[in-house]
Formats: C-alpha cells, sequence, structure tokens
C-alpha cells in the first residue's frame, strides 16, 4: 500500500476546511478591530501589533527548527494569530521587551510545549497576556488616553478605563450611579472612543468581525452569544438586586474585553469544547467567571482569568458531551 490515511489531531470538522483557510479568515475578521486600535492609537498601535507578530511568528520557528526538530508550519497563520491577539490584550504604550516576552511565553509556554497547533491546552495569547499582568502590572494597567483625548488635554497622557473606574470607586464606597457620570457615553465605547488595550476597545468592530466569521462557518454562535448572554443575566440580576453596587448589564458587555475575549478568544477551535451542548456549558461558565471576577475578585478585570480556567474544564466537558457517534440511533 503506496497510501496512507493520515488521522488528524481532534476535534474533527466536517467541510471544506483547512487550517490556514480558518486561520486567514479569523485574520481577516480581526481586520475591523485593528483599524479601529490604529484610529484611535496610531503609530504606537501598529508598533506593538507588528512587535508582537514578528516576535510570535520567529519564535515559533525557532522552537520547531531548533527544539522540536520538526516540520515548521509558521505560514498557517496560528502563529500571526496569536501575535494579533496578543496585542490587542495590552496597552498601546507597553515597552517593545515586555511585548517581546510575552510572545515568548505565548508560543513557547503556551502552545510549543504542548506539541503547537491543535494540542495546547489553553488560548496562547491568554497565556502570553495573563504572564505579562501578572508580572507587569503596573505597565500592563497604565493605559495611554488616545489621539483625541490628547487634543482636547495634552496633559492627559494616561487614564484609567471604566472598569477600573468603577472598581476603585465601589472599593471606596462610592455609588455606581455617580461613578458612571465619570465613564464616556456607552455610544462611544461602543466604537471605541475610549481607553483599554488595543482589541478590546470597539464593540462595533468586533462584532463585524464576528458576523463575518459566522457567516464564513468559521466559528457557530454557541459559545460567544451564550457567553455574552449569561454576563447580561447575570449582572442583570445582580444590578436588580443593588444598582448602587452593581453596573447594569451594557456597561458589562461593552467595556474591557468580554467582546474581544467572546468573538476571538472562547471560540479558539483547540481549546474550547467540541460539542455543541458543551459549547453552551463552556460559554455560560466563562460568563459566571467573568462577573464573579469583576465583581467581587481583585481585579476590575476577569475575562481572562475566566476563559483560563474554563480551558482547563474542556476535557471533563468532552467526556460527559460526546457528540453522538456516526450511525448511532438518536
Amino acid at each position: 500500500m503506496n497510501k496512507l490515511i493520515t488521522i488528524s489531531q481532534s476535534p474533527h470538522v466536517e467541510g471544506d476546511f483547512t487550517v490556514k483557510k480558518i486561520m486567514y479568515s479569523v485574520l481577516i475578521a480581526l481586520v475591523p478591530a485593528l483599524a479601529v486600535s490604529i484610529y484611535y492609537f496610531g503609530f504606537d498601535a501598529v508598533r506593538v501589533i507588528l512587535i508582537a507578530v514578528a516576535a510570535s511568528v520567529f519564535f515559533e520557528y525557532i522552537i520547531q527548527k531548533f527544539l522540536i526538530k520538526g516540520k515548521t508550519t509558521v505560514t498557517d497563520g496560528s502563529a500571526i494569530i496569536t501575535g494579533v491577539l496578543l496585542a490587542f490584550n495590552v496597552p498601546s504604550n507597553l515597552p517593545i521587551w515586555m511585548i517581546i516576552l510575552g510572545a515568548l511565553i505565548a508560543i513557547g509556554v503556551g502552545k510549543m510545549t504542548f506539541g503547537g497547533l491543535g494540542k495546547n491546552p489553553f488560548n496562547p495569547a491568554l497565556v502570553g497576556r495573563v504572564f505579562l499582568l501578572i508580572s507587569f502590572p503596573v505597565d500592563m494597567t497604565t493605559w495611554p488616553s488616545n489621539r483625541f483625548a490628547l487634543a482636547i488635554n495634552p496633559d492627559a497622557v494616561t487614564g484609567a478605563t471604566p472598569l477600573a473606574i468603577l472598581k476603585e470607586g465601589v472599593k471606596n464606597g462610592e455609588k455606581v450611579t455617580d461613578l458612571l457620570s465619570q465613564i464616556p457615553p456607552y455610544l462611544d465605547m461602543f466604537f471605541g472612543n475610549v481607553g483599554g488595550s488595543l482589541g478590546e476597545i470597539s464593540a462595533f468592530a468586533l462584532i463585524i468581525g464576528l458576523l463575518y466569521m459566522l457567516m464564513k462557518k468559521v466559528i457557530s454562535w454557541h459559545i460567544p452569544l451564550t457567553m455574552l448572554g449569561t454576563i447580561f443575566v447575570f449582572s442583570e440580576i445582580l444590578h436588580f438586586a443593588n444598582p448602587e453596587r452593581f453596573a447594569d448589564p451594557v456597561f458589562h458587555l461593552l467595556t474591557g474585553g468580554v467582546m474581544l475575549g467572546a468573538i476571538f478568544m472562547a471560540t479558539d477551535m483547540v481549546t474550547s469544547p467540541m460539542s455543541k451542548k458543551g459549547m453552551i456549558i463552556f460559554g455560560v461558565g466563562i460568563g459566571v467567571l467573568t462577573i464573579i471576577i469583576r465583581n467581587f475578585g481583585a481585579y476590575p478585570e476577569g475575562v481572562s482569568f475566566a476563559i483560563l480556567i474554563m480551558n482547563m474544564f474542556v476535557p471533563l466537558i468532552n467526556k460527559y458531551c460526546k457528540p453522538k457517534l456516526f450511525g448511532e440511533k438518536v
């Protein structure tokens, strides 16, 4: 027999897909958010994205070539996506060496340590992001004002994000209704005229990416809509119980990394469940953990931690939420 049948790493998806086609479809979906980040943060955004992508591709190539000594796969687009997503999760003023270090951790620890694409249990970009957040909390939470804010007030070089304002204010005993007057209007937050990490500021741009990926059937609706729906319902319950202590659900949906996490991070095929039932459980878990961390934890943001925690439960979810076998009676 000259021809061998190769069975690739699970999950297995039926359709006219290749790894490269999926990855570059995701990159196209990231373009609107990338454009918005450059529009608001200018050259700094370009600098962070280019360095993160170049470092991610470089480290993957070096590790595969000289450590694993196997076939290099840097052209499949996965390393580029890791670099873009890492850049989307950091401030635009992050020092160059920190960006490179974050890429090394994302690729070297979060991905290649486990054998490369298809074998990593955690989202590599989030591994890099959380490493930087824990190791360099000041740099990772010093948010530069965008160019429009600087045009109005040149002295306002940096500023707190809406989540940070709310977290600090509630901690000091202030009412949420009073604190909301200190943050940008929801419409500005929806389109991106607010401080934060590069890729998380514009819900509008991220939703365009979501619609594109749904149209191309790169992802399904189960994880993003379940996660967003859970965040909406859980935060509304808390807000209804005590509106002076807990923010309304629209605030939570538009701030921080909720949209970026729900659309581009939680939907990672390798680190999310295979079955639709499992995806729903996964999305609910991320949504609940996000609101718990935001409202009761030490950090104002909770999306990255919530996704990584639920990544750990994916093997267990897959075990108990197996798809029906081919030919099995329903």
